[in-house]
């Protein structure tokens, strides 16, 4: 064994070292060309990838004395189109090299196309032509994965002697070729495989995010939405060149990390009953009990003129304005559109010492307990026991994240997406995390999910928000020690906000925002 054979050894060697851990596909695919033109000293050579069985793929086209790269991770793309595997006449294609190698699993070693009878080269021939070109030596070899179909095609064109004379490919570049074919399909098999389950598991988080959005009529694109914020707000991050985020820095794979947590950070609501998820009012159950107790008010109003004879028509009016009123008054508490004070407390007590007769005639009062329990509610619709339900989904996310055997790249999903409902001030939910036990992920899903229920418009509690409304109260929420000061500062500072606003929100929501009006706000 030469010397020169042990040194291309060592060489194919180091390839399949450094193929075993690119990561890139392109890259990947550039460096098995590139490696093969090296080990046999090819002057040029063309990458194929078999897509579905029925064509290939230019992947990549290197050529040394044209100065031809093109694909792969090259700036110029590939526009030759792909070649059909199977002809219009439903038979194999084995008119080219290439398609023959796809098709049959076999090596083809050339000395001279031209001399070739075998195969159409007249697409090679016109090449020639048309670059002043003279193809001769062709080396062509499958790529098969552990299952031995053929998943890509290599092959190389003019072998180069060490004077620079084309001369044949060698018994010894078939070896190599062979050798780095089976490492390079090992290589590229690994990756489509990873791909494959990265999109896979994409495929699914958004599936999960729909079917939360579509449980609730009013959730809108929620789950759909707060990803856009968390990537943007995160990559702003990423990039700043500001002191609060000198040392903070995401990768490609955190950022698909966070952004799979963005897209489950509701999965916890699954198991959330539908009808706090959608309680539009106090009284809303399955339906919405403000009804029942205008009918006892009508029912009430009759009664009482019933007992009395030859009624006064005034009487009758005052009577029936009088619980009208009442009527109207209870509709303004039950959807939150009045401000709920001591004389909100008070009318309440008022009705509920009513009596109405039923028709069994036992007189029961105007408001069941649970009833005037609801409209008490001082802000929301939810009740305390409601809340704590619904509050329990975040602790659901994470619990339902923890179960799944997620690889080391995502391990941190159930953390991002568990803590979008802590405070920095230690007094969210569920884990009571300050800002200093919250990693900065974490904390920009807080920021993204706030944002984009202050800015929705198809919330069933609220009317949607103009942009400097959301950010007002975005700031008293930063003063208040609930989201993080530092990502505050850059989501205003960077306009974050406005490239979601213009991408997503209503136009009429979108009005002028003066930085110097929102609570909190450092520009510096």
């Amino acid at each position: 064994m030469t010397d020169s054979l042990l040194e291309k050894i060592e060489q194919l060697n180091q390839v399949g070292i450094a193929l075993s851990a690119e990561s890139d596909t392109p890259t990947l695919l550039q460096q098995i060309l590139t490696s093969a033109q090296s080990l046999t000293h090819a002057d040029g050579g063309t990458l194929y990838r078999v897509i579905d069985q029925q064509q290939l793929h230019f992947d990549v086209v290197q050529n040394t004395s044209l100065d031809i790269k093109l694909g792969g991770n090259h700036p110029d793309a590939i526009s030759f189109p792909p070649i059909a595997l199977t002809l219009a006449t439903g038979e194999e294609n084995l008119t080219t090299v290439a398609s023959y190698v796809a098709i049959k699993g076999n090596m083809v070693n050339i000395e001279d196309i031209y001399s070739g009878q075998a195969f159409d080269f007249s697409g090679a021939l016109a090449f020639d032509q048309q670059v002043h070109y003279r193809t001769k030596s062709m080396l062509t070899i499958p790529l098969k994965n552990f299952d031995q179909e053929v998943i890509g095609v290599l092959q190389l064109v003019n072998a180069m002697d060490e004077q620079g004379n084309v001369i044949a490919f060698s018994k010894e570049s078939e070896s190599l070729v062979r050798s780095l074919a089976s490492q390079a399909s090992i290589a590229l098999t690994n990756r489509q495989l990873i791909d494959e389950h990265k999109q896979l598991f994409e495929a699914f988080s958004k599936m999960v995010a729909d079917a939360i959005d579509k449980k609730s009529p009013y959730t809108g694109e929620h789950c759909q939405r707060v990803p856009v914020i968390t990537m943007m707000l995160a990559k702003a991050a990423s990039e700043s060149n500001h002191p609060d985020f000198k040392t903070f820095q995401m990768d490609e794979n955190d950022l698909f990390e966070l952004e799979t947590a963005a897209w489950l950070h509701d999965c916890g609501k699954l198991t959330t009953p539908e009808y706090i998820m959608d309680k539009s009012t106090k009284l809303e159950t399955v339906f919405d009990r403000i009804e029942l107790i205008k009918t006892r008010l009508n029912l009430k109003a009759f009664q009482s003129l019933a007992q009395q004879h030859n009624i006064p028509t005034k009487e009758i009016e005052a009577s029936q304005k009088k619980y009208f009123e009442y009527s109207q008054r209870l509709q303004d508490i039950n959807i939150g559109q009045v401000f709920f004070n001591e004389s909100s407390a008070d009318f309440l007590k008022s009705i509920q010492s009513e009596l109405y007769r039923t028709l069994e005639g036992t007189e029961q009062p105007m408001l069941t307990a649970d009833e005037f329990l609801n409209l008490n509610i001082p802000r929301g619709t939810l009740n305390d026991e409601e809340r704590n339900i619904m509050q329990d989904h975040a602790a659901m996310s994470i619990h339902m994240l923890d179960i799944l055997p997620f690889p080391k790249e995502l391990q941190r999903v159930s953390e991002y997406a568990g803590g979008h409902h802590e405070r920095m001030d230690g007094q969210g939910y569920p884990d009571q995390l300050t800002r200093e036990e919250l990693s900065i992920p974490a904390r920009i899903m807080g920021i993204a999910d706030i944002f984009e229920a202050l800015s929705a418009g198809d919330r069933p509690y609220k009317k949607a928000k103009t942009l400097s409304e959301s950010l007002r109260i975005l700031g008293f929420m930063k003063q208040d020690g609930h989201i993080d000061p530092d990502l505050f500062n850059l989501f205003i500072r960077d306009k974050v906000y406005l490239t979601y606003a213009k991408a997503y929100l209503n136009p009429s929501q979108i009005d002028e925002v003066d930085h110097s009006q929102i609570p909190g706000y450092k520009a510096t």
